[in-house]
């Protein structure tokens, strides 16, 4: 059955369905298949490919248009208007910074693209959930430790975060009980030499781990 087409938006719902987003960083041009056939296989629907890799654009458009049935895929690393444009452009469904940008933010509420802006503090976290965020990015997460989730939840009761930095199969469930409603797995998973020697099973073998480990957060009551 299908699960996404080329014209459909980031859906939320589907998102906290399995909540783990897949950050794709510096994947080479005659890999990114084979990646993005792990991701699939491996069990998670949305990945981000990040914009300072090379030759980013064209693998966001080669993304979403062969993958579409069963990813939703987004730009990451959008550090401009500019590069928010180009990434839809090229057929990004969603859109991933490092910090907040109130020109990306206002162009995602027009074009209708969910926003991931990254935040730390408090009064950063807030701020970024203004601008009509999908959710704030918490990065570096592993900096910080899944208890100060906590923390924030407690007066921001109704924000939406995600653990961006260091997340892997063995502390996931860590940050989602602590208050996350999402992580995201990038170098843990998406390594170079995993990447450049085309080891896409153990590429799939990490992320249905961490995809487990989650489902069965999920399950509990």
């Amino acid at each position: 059955m299908t699960q996404f087409d080329s014209k459909q938006r980031f859906n939320l719902v589907r998102f906290k369905e399995i909540p783990v987003l897949g950050i794709i960083r510096g994947a080479p041009q005659n890999a990114i298949e084979g990646i993005l056939n792990a991701c699939i296989l491996g069990g998670i629907k949305f990945v981000e490919l990040t914009l300072n890799s090379e030759n980013a654009l064209s693998l966001i458009s080669l993304a979403s248009q062969k993958f579409s049935k069963d990813l939703c895929v987004g730009a990451g690393t959008v550090l401009s208007l500019t590069d928010a444009q180009l990434a839809a452009e090229a057929g990004a469904n969603f859109i991933v910074s490092p910090t907040l940008n109130i020109d990306v933010a206002t162009y995602c509420n027009k074009k209708g693209l969910a926003y991931f802006p990254g935040a730390l503090t408090p009064t950063e976290i807030e701020k970024a959930w203004g601008t009509g965020a999908a959710m704030v990015k918490v990065f570096p997460a592993s900096q910080m430790g899944a208890n100060y989730f906590n923390t924030v939840c407690g007066p921001f009761n109704e924000l939406l975060l995600m653990a961006v930095g260091g997340i892997d199969s063995s502390n996931a469930v860590d940050y989602l009980n602590a208050g996350a409603s999402a992580v995201a797995i990038g170098g843990s998973v998406f390594t170079e030499s995993r990447m450049k020697n085309k080891k896409f099973n153990d590429i799939q073998q990490a992320i249905l781990g961490l995809v487990i480990s989650v489902k069965n957060f999920n399950r509990k009551p």
